[in-house]
């Protein structure tokens, strides 16, 4: 956010006041087992220290301000190298313990055409500060899948993203997106004028393919379909969004996952995490990206002003469930599949290796087959 530095602050001062009457407002829908945090979504390091601390201070006086097993911020390269070491000694005091860098590419053109802030250098120099900061927990995001990114400018991102640090120290964990073109977005509309052609699934496939080989031959496990981490750094966080246990989601544009009472008058969807629960019922609630909807809201106490919820059914909890549990190379209870899935639709999909069944007792789908996973889920669904 550019402009008057004192009109920043002020909007700056405004959100956290309004996410700290969110926190009080749904404090009861945090677990006593809250384990994690994670600042993301946007640009997050634009924010002062001071923005953090007060979050940190709200969540405190709810009874959950940490320490946290996994503090993550995200950061954009720009932003680091701009504010400097300093910066993120304040974060690690804290207690920010993982960070993760939107990098994209190390390719200055495709940076451009994403219309990034940074260029490859600056990505270099934003990871050196972090290492030499202290982050011993460095995670980056990689894109691929653009149709003017050929195979050789993806290995040669690939490559770069692995040695990145100047201490010769493998990132401890690369999250990697296939580009996709959401309705609405800007790309789309590049889409509808003829200015952009998608890239093909021949490519995409490929381009995964050569990810996951350069991953596994550096040492990662491909733990999640887009994520790989050096033994014993797979993220926490996120790992929970794909068991499709509850999370709390603050602030605009978030969303969170509720397992609560049912309330009066209020039937069907008795569904809940691990089965049917009498009296609870899985909620799905979500906060408008809207910034200014959101801090009227808060003016008001009210935050159903600036979003909404839904009660999930028992077919979309198991539904949810089973597709993101087979995103992960831990898979799920073949019980579970059992139970819920065609018994011939499972069968067939064993005998042709779409799924396979792990040395735990679960079933997985087998890397080689993660581009094609959505069909495979819809096949035994």
């Amino acid at each position: 956010m550019g402009g008057d530095p004192s009109a920043r602050d002020s909007v700056y001062g405004r959100y956290a006041g309004a996410l700290a009457k969110e926190i009080a407002a749904r404090g009861t829908e945090i677990s006593d087992t809250v384990n994690t945090l994670y600042i993301g979504g946007g640009t997050p390091s634009v924010l002062p220290l001071s923005f953090f601390s007060s979050l940190l201070d709200a969540l405190g006086a709810a009874g959950h301000g940490g320490p946290f097993d996994e503090f993550t911020v995200e950061v954009n390269p720009d932003d680091i190298v701009e504010k400097g070491w300093e910066y993120v000694e304040g974060l690690l005091r804290l207690g920010v313990n993982r960070v993760s860098m939107g990098v994209q590419s190390f390719d200055d053109r495709m940076l451009r055409w994403m219309n990034r802030r940074h260029d490859a250098e600056s990505a270099r120099k934003a990871y050196s500060i972090l290492e030499n900061a202290g982050v011993e927990n460095i995670s980056i995001d990689l894109i691929f899948g653009i149709s003017s990114l050929t195979d050789q400018d993806w290995s040669d991102t690939l490559a770069k993203a692995l040695a990145i640090s100047p201490r010769g120290v493998l990132p401890k964990h690369l999250s990697c997106y296939q580009l996709s073109v959401e309705p609405g977005s800007s790309l789309a509309s590049l889409v509808e004028k003829g200015r952009y052609e998608e890239a093909s699934d021949e490519m995409c496939m490929n381009q995964y393919a050569m990810l996951c080989e350069a991953m596994a031959s550096a040492g990662y496990h491909h733990y999640e379909i887009s994520n790989f981490a050096l033994p014993g750094y797979e993220a926490l966080h996120n790992s929970a969004y794909w068991r499709h246990v509850p999370y709390l989601g603050l602030g605009p544009g978030a969303h969170s996952l509720v397992c609560s009472p049912v309330a009066a008058g209020l039937h069907g969807g008795m569904s809940a995490v691990n089965g049917d629960v009498p009296g609870k019922v899985m909620m799905r609630r979500w906060n408008n990206p809207d910034l200014k909807a959101y801090l009227d809201a808060a003016g008001t106490g009210d935050f159903s002003l600036a979003g909404g919820c839904e009660i999930l059914t028992g077919d979309q909890i198991m539904t949810e469930k089973i597709m993101l549990a087979l995103r992960t190379s831990e898979g799920i209870d073949s019980e579970y599949l059992e139970r819920h899935c065609p018994a011939k639709a499972l069968e067939r999909a064993l005998m042709v290796g779409n799924l396979i069944k792990t040395p735990a007792g679960k079933i997985c789908i087998p890397e080689d087959h993660y581009f094609v996973s959505d069909g495979i889920v819809s096949d035994i669904l």
